[in-house]
């Protein structure tokens, strides 16, 4: 088992959330600061950023090895997305950060994907 802080559209009730179908939702999560969220469009990207003090809002979820590896697919691991590993109030879990270029995209200002 791995666990897995998601932000964007794997989150409940968003386009992607199916693909966590077996997966243990843990519960509702923020991390305090250190990330920013940007709009690619039809979903969001966040990178680390050590200037931003906007939390990042999402959830923890526990799944198994095979839905990680679906994940990996959906978020184009390593060419699009990267993983890290992050502490939570669940523990050590993964975050997927967006590894292209942000410039002259929009900032997600409030940190969370759902409130946009």
């Amino acid at each position: 088992m791995a666990r897995v802080f998601v932000y964007g559209t794997l989150r409940t009730g968003q386009s992607n959330h199916s693909f966590l179908g077996k997966a243990s939702k843990l519960g509702a999560c923020q991390l305090v600061s250190g990330y920013s969220l940007f709009n690619l469009g039809c979903y969001p990207g966040a990178k680390k950023s050590i200037s931003s003090h906007t939390p990042l809002y999402g959830e923890v979820y526990d799944v198994d090895s095979n839905t990680m590896a679906l994940l990996d697919q959906l978020e184009e691991y390593p060419e699009l997305y990267t993983r890290e590993l992050v502490d939570t109030e669940f523990g050590v879990a993964w975050i997927y950060l967006y590894c292209l270029s942000v410039i002259d995209l929009p900032l997600i200002h409030s940190g969370d994907w759902c409130r946009k």
